[in-house]
């Protein structure tokens, strides 16, 4: 069972594969597409969650995702056609680090994906590139909300506090209009849907000779994250503006 594998089983309760709950992810949105018919790009959009979402609530919106899974993009084609915004909905199938395109963006979204760029500063860089005048970004990014332990940081990278990370993202030209710091029920949530669906798979398909490997994972997973870190990592997501065009 393979990485991309386990993540489809584990986000199948939580299909947003960021601590956030329904109405954080509707009010982050809202800040993000204030008109409603605003062009959105999603650079490492997964599933197309996010896209989904915005084109389900505003028929004019028009919406790009950039993500180097086939499953995944072909699991945001499906639901698209099922929802009936696929006619909105352009996939790219590449790493969004290299993505390039003709048109600009109002909206640049990147949550919980700063890995593939290399940290949270590339990531901004990368969004910018894409950026119409007067159009924001929306980051979700991990934080350390206390002191973290080495095996923590080893684990999950080596994040700055909450008050650091604006810092920087001020001092590199961005301005926070909104934001969202995932509370202790989100980030809760998503562990126990992640890893309580991953093994409650494994249980339901005890001849697959996979099962044992994702209970196992699930195992392992959820004592991390109870033991590691649960006490330490946080996570915040910033709508942003250029401080100037």
């Amino acid at each position: 069972m393979n990485r991309e594998q386990i993540s489809r089983i584990a986000h199948a309760e939580h299909p947003i594969k960021a601590p956030l709950d329904d109405d954080s992810v509707g009010r982050l949105l809202e800040r993000g597409v204030p008109r409603g018919d605003e062009r959105v790009l999603d650079l490492g959009c997964g599933g197309g969650e996010w896209l989904l979402r915005g084109l389900s609530t505003w028929p004019q919106l028009q919406a790009e995702g950039v993500d180097v899974s086939r499953d995944d993009l072909a699991q945001a084609r499906e639901a698209a056609s099922h929802l009936g915004v696929n006619e909105r909905l352009v996939l790219h199938h590449q790493d969004a680090a290299d993505f390039v395109s003709p048109r600009s963006f109002d909206l640049v979204l990147s949550v919980a994906a700063t890995h593939a760029f290399g940290g949270l500063l590339p990531t901004l860089a990368a969004a910018g590139k894409h950026l119409a005048p007067g159009g924001r970004v929306l980051i979700g990014e991990g934080f350390w909300d206390r002191e973290p332990s080495g095996e923590a940081i080893e684990m999950l990278g080596d994040f700055t506090d909450l008050a650091t990370t604006v810092d920087r993202v001020v001092a590199d030209g961005w301005t926070p209009v909104d934001g969202h710091v995932s509370t202790r029920r989100e980030l809760d949530d998503y562990e126990w849907a992640c890893w309580g669906s991953l093994a409650s798979w494994a249980l339901d398909h005890p001849g697959d000779p996979d099962s044992s490997q994702a209970l196992e994972t699930a195992t392992t997973r959820r004592s991390e994250w109870l033991r590691v870190y649960r006490d330490t990592w946080g996570f915040v997501c910033l709508v942003l503006r250029r401080t100037s065009d």
